[in-house]
């Protein structure tokens, strides 16, 4: 009988946190007001509906790439990390202009992270918590030691501007977070699923523009999203009143608000602080989740320490969510 081989497996950390986050948008920024002049709709129709006040637009030159390579540098300046020290870099994202090259690769490069493993990851507006899930678990497995992940958007290429029921929603930005070991856990089990009998309510309309069935994405989010929210915090054996901040995907602040409430309904505090960066920032899809949180770290609302759980939904239907620390 013959001996035969035995593979090696690697082993990491046991436990993973953010180290830092950065953020980066266009410097355009378009009103409601400015909207109106475009299109059938108005500032208070606007608000009523979706609760945005501005959003910004990048220019036809400034693409994803350039957004996501500013939001990923700013993350590693907040960490203190030189970019030689990241070996893998996930960029989610839904709107790269084609399938190849990835923006990865490319954003790897330019922030000057030499030969790492990168890949793009499209879970749409829930893919900052899928990336920010497989960090994780890369690290814990000893695949990789610091993994950047990078949510980037330009959705204005992608939306119809005759078409105002989502040409007032979706808007361009990035945020990014760079993941690393730790001797305490800093990042919960993500909590994931998809939908896929639901896959026509958002989808791309003739290959280009982004349709959704706004008031059936409605209905599922305010009434699916929660029980994700709350499945999240019990893989991290915490419950609801031990949230501090709440970050759900910005997509409409109806729908924050209606997650926030069911979640104190089931014992989250009044306290607890919810992101509501979709006022100023509008729908960012996989970068809305990071923009919020760099924009509340800055803005003081979320604090070093604090207990922060994210939950991101979005077309596929996608969804996943984990409660972190705030670095």
């Amino acid at each position: 009988m013959t001996d035969r081989p035995t593979l090696r497996q690697q082993q990491g950390p046991a436990a993973t946190r953010i180290l830092g986050v950065g953020s980066s948008q266009p410097d355009r920024v378009v009103t409601n007001d400015d909207l109106s002049k475009i299109m059938d709709t108005n500032d208070q129709w606007i608000r009523d509906r979706v609760g945005i006040i501005e959003r910004r637009f990048a220019d036809k030159d400034e693409l994803l790439v350039d957004m996501a390579v500013k939001a990923g540098a700013a993350a590693l300046e907040d960490a203190g990390v030189d970019p030689s020290d990241v070996d893998t870099v996930i960029v989610p994202n839904c709107t790269m202009p084609g399938q190849i090259p990835n923006a990865a690769a490319q954003v790897a490069d330019r922030i000057g992270i030499k030969a790492p493993g990168a890949f793009d990851l499209n879970a749409a507006c829930a893919g900052f918590c899928y990336g920010l899930g497989v960090a994780s678990d890369l690290i814990r497995a000893g695949s990789s030691q610091k993994v950047l992940v990078i949510g980037a958007e330009k959705l204005t290429d992608s939306v119809d501007p005759t078409d105002r029921a989502n040409a007032i929603i979706f808007a361009d930005g990035a945020g990014a977070a760079l993941v690393g070991g730790s001797e305490t856990p800093g990042i919960g089990p993500v909590a994931w699923g998809s939908a896929g009998d639901l896959v026509d309510t958002i989808y791309l309309r003739d290959g280009k523009w982004i349709y959704q069935e706004g008031q059936s994405v409605f209905r599922w989010a305010t009434t699916q999203i929660a029980p994700i929210a709350v499945q999240a915090l019990e893989l991290a054996g915490l419950e609801p009143s031990d949230v501090d901040v709440l970050i759900p995907h910005q997509a409409n602040l109806r729908i924050v608000d209606a997650i926030a409430k069911r979640l104190r309904k089931l014992g989250a505090r009044e306290e607890m602080v919810v992101a509501d960066d979709i006022k100023y920032s509008g729908n960012t899809s996989s970068a809305s989740i990071p923009l919020a949180l760099d924009h509340m770290r800055k803005a003081g609302t979320a604090k070093s320490g604090d207990v922060v759980l994210a939950v991101g939904f979005g077309a596929g239907l996608s969804y996943a969510g984990q409660a972190f620390i705030c670095p």
